[in-house]
């Protein structure tokens, strides 16, 4: 027997990786600009092997006797690089994310605390608030990911900034690693904040994906459309099955169908308690509230005009998994959502299964984009690119191309080049203009230009104002006095108040403040807005108004 989640001391430890010679002129700029700087960003492109490098730094961290924080943003992650990790490191490594049992990270915590402290702790963003006595390095994997966020509960902060702000209490240094890195941390590199590296080929001279654009109106007016897929797409799978090759569909909604509707009136099912349309789960034949979780029973008839014709409007993770089961009867097919990995190992199995051979395609949401390396992925399919790029964000544009540039990153990381396949309406999309060309840097130009014309990060500062109340005119009222109050100081960079596009949620109406902030005048427009929301809400007109402040809202 041995104690759970510690590796088998019989199987023996991997020496150092061999670092070909692109990585090892990286390792060598890193170690030049960890000299000037306590910041480093890399920039690698997908499958460069980052991962070596990473390794290499820890190695050499725990050879002075340092701790090595580990940052990725999703749980995901965590299951390959552990064994990666464990085959080096054996026993040194601990693990810390939320899907742990409540005992299990007390006993991490009170470790920390004692002699046999962990050197290396790899985990997602709450891996922060351990209690590390001799930090000496972070890592934050994937640095760009809006995963590092947390929106809910309090305290809501980014991992990212936070590793800086952590690394700079214990003098440790800190790595920031990305093939699509976020505009801030790449305009800190430029501006000469962060130190810069840059790793631009992929490890074994392997190809960069191949990637091919299909237009979805012209394939739907020729009748080249099967169910939601184009034939090209169609195509391209069959060619990887027949190959014995891998592949990974993206679709950036999981359920079956999003909307369900009724044919005559137009009328669709929405929850009691949020302004939010229901999406259908077919596995539980239920619809379901992505924002409180609550599920009701699919519909008979319309609750409107009483017409039983009801219909289902667009897809879901689960209707793709189910339409390609249709056209290939033969293949192994699983689906890796948020509703598939709840237990808490399921998420292992799925990536075990797919790492071994044991399916043959995998479709799935944006889990599926976050840096998971498998040998015979050779075809990736993306199937409604229109629907990142449109949404009502100012961060729409760049998320859109991380995304889809990450999971393009999954194909051909071997061998070949892979494919990659991209279904959209826009075909000419300037967005997907820069994700074929792989232009990092024509993204990072273009959206620069439109922050500064429009006063948004990298040259501002937000801080985002949500009120809640079960009434929306006491709501309403309580937003117009405090943008009101705020304009007086800060002018036009108050933004609203707006309704946003869900506007009830938990029965509580919901009304938005968008603040921008200076960066010279930072701590002074700060204090003022700080004194301004005590003014407000000291009245008693609004001291029942529940308000949440969002800093850097991601």
């Amino acid at each position: 027997e041995r104690e759970a989640g510690r590796p088998d001391p019989a199987k023996p430890l991997m020496g150092p990786p061999t670092l070909s010679a692109a990585q090892q002129e990286a390792l060598a700029a890193i170690d030049l600009e960890f000299q000037k700087h306590e910041v480093v960003l890399l920039r690698g492109v997908t499958s460069s092997g980052k991962t070596e490098i990473y390794t290499t730094l820890i190695g050499r961290a725990l050879e002075r006797e340092l701790q090595v924080l580990y940052l990725l943003p999703e749980i995901a992650l965590t299951t390959q690089i552990i064994a990666r990790l464990r085959q080096r490191f054996a026993d040194r490594i601990a693990v810390f994310h939320s899907r742990m049992a409540q005992h299990e990270r007390t006993a991490l915590w009170m470790r920390c605390l004692g002699d046999d402290a962990p050197d290396i702790i790899v985990g997602a963003r709450s891996a922060m608030f351990l209690p590390l006595q001799r930090l000496g390095l972070v890592i934050v994997d994937e640095e760009h990911d809006a995963s590092y966020k947390q929106h809910d509960p309090a305290p809501r902060y980014n991992a990212r900034d936070m590793a800086v702000v952590l690394a700079s209490l214990h003098s440790a240094k800190v790595l920031l690693g990305s093939a699509t890195p976020s505009m801030e941390s790449q305009h800190n590199a430029h501006t000469g904040k962060y130190g810069h590296v840059e790793l631009l080929v992929r490890f074994g001279d392997v190809r960069m994906p191949t990637i091919t654009r299909v237009d979805l109106r012209d394939a739907t007016k020729r009748k080249l459309m099967r169910g939601h897929f184009t034939s090209t797409l169609i195509d391209g799978i069959q060619g990887a099955l027949d190959r014995r090759e891998q592949v990974i569909v993206f679709q950036n909604r999981r359920g079956y169908v999003p909307v369900w509707q009724c044919e005559t009136c137009g009328w669709i099912p929405e929850c009691d308690q949020c302004d939010v349309s229901l999406t259908y789960h077919k596995h539980q034949h239920q619809l379901r509230c992505h924002y409180c979780g609550r599920h009701y029973s699919p519909p008979t008839k319309c609750d409107s005009c009483g017409s039983p014709r009801l219909r289902m409007l667009g897809f879901g993770t689960e209707k793709i998994e189910e339409e390609l089961a249709e056209f290939f009867p033969t293949a192994r097919i699983v689906r890796m959502d948020q509703d598939t990995t709840r237990g808490k190992h399921a998420l292992e199995r799925i990536l075990t299964a797919f790492g071994q051979g044991a399916v043959d395609i995998l479709v799935g949401t944006q889990m599926v984009t976050k840096g998971l390396d498998f040998d015979h992925v050779s075809t990736v399919g993306i199937l409604n690119a229109d629907l990142l790029m449109r949404f009502p964000d100012f961060r729409a544009h760049e998320r859109a191309f991380q995304l889809m540039a990450q999971v393009a990153g999954r194909s051909g990381r071997r061998k070949n080049a892979g494919t990659v396949i991209i279904q959209a309406q826009d075909v000419n999309h300037p967005v997907l203009d820069l994700v074929v060309q792989h232009d990092v840097d024509g993204m990072y130009q273009r959206e620069l230009e439109h922050r500064k014309a429009h006063g948004y990060p990298p040259f501002m500062r937000l801080i985002q104002l949500t009120l809640k109340h079960r009434s929306e005119e006491r709501v309403a009222a309580t937003a117009s006095a405090l943008a009101a109050a705020l304009r007086e100081g800060l002018g036009d960079n108050v933004l609203g108040p707006e309704i946003p596009p869900v506007s009830r949620i938990r029965d509580k109406h919901l009304r938005r403040l968008l603040i921008k902030l200076s960066r010279s005048r930072h701590q002074v427009e700060k204090d003022y807005l700080r004194d301004t929301i005590d003014r407000v809400f000291g009245d008693t007109a609004h001291s029942a108004i529940q308000l949440v402040t969002d800093v850097d809202p991601m």
